[in-house]
């Protein structure tokens, strides 16, 4: 049997109504990263359903949603419940230079990696310089130089 801990109580209490005051939906920590000629970005989203995140492009804004829900049986009684429901949201502006077509996402143990491509018109590249030898070459003569006049 677990001893009662006034502190336990009053901590769980002071998080719940903080958390309640926060109300609508969390940041998820993220990182970004280039990788050759595409971004990467890895998101935790731990706990979520697959099947609850939604990725979606309208022009330049990148946006992703998820839900993560908790599921219980009928007469479950809790001891302590500290994971929540939660619902998360990011919103990046990708700027100019990325193939919006070509993105693709993946999910594997509560990471969300999204591959973001550099656009073919973005992508660095060298430009040849064409020389044609039959070109008129321009001459310069010497002249008898001129007075400037004050």
């Amino acid at each position: 049997m677990a001893a009662y801990d006034p502190f336990r109580d009053l901590d769980r209490l002071a998080s719940t109504l903080l958390d309640a005051r926060r109300g609508g939906p969390r940041r998820m920590p993220m990182d970004l990263y280039r990788d050759g000629d595409h971004y990467v970005l890895s998101a935790d989203l731990p706990g979520v359903d697959p099947g609850s995140v939604d990725i979606d492009v309208d022009g330049q804004l990148l946006t992703i949603r998820a839900e993560r829900t908790l599921a219980a049986g009928e007469g479950v009684k809790w001891i302590t419940r500290e994971r929540e429901t939660a619902s998360f949201v990011r919103q990046l502006n990708l700027g100019q230079g990325i193939d919006t077509d070509r993105i693709s996402a993946s999910y594997r143990n509560g990471v969300l990696s999204v591959t973001i491509p550099v656009s073919e018109k973005a992508k660095p590249r060298r430009i040849a310089v064409s020389t044609d030898d039959s070109d008129d070459v321009i001459a310069a003569h010497e002249s008898a130089p001129h007075p400037i006049e004050q």
